[in-house]
């Protein structure tokens, strides 16, 4: 499983952020940062929440 971020999409919002911290992060230059792009298959839930959460459609999970 790898984590996508469609750049152009992403507004920053950090919706993402907040339901997976340990592998999102909105950086001080105001840019979302992937931690882990390619995070353990046990954590599968929480991407499929943090890509629903975000409002831009920015993200996706392939396989």
């Amino acid at each position: 499983m790898r984590i996508v971020l469609d750049e152009n999409k992403c507004s920053s919002l950090g919706m993402c952020e907040s339901v997976a911290p340990d592998f999102f992060e909105v950086g001080d230059d105001g840019a979302l940062k992937l931690l882990n792009p390619t995070p353990p298959g046990g954590r599968r839930a929480l991407m499929e929440e943090a890509v629903a959460a975000c409002p831009t459609s920015a993200l996706s999970i392939e396989e």
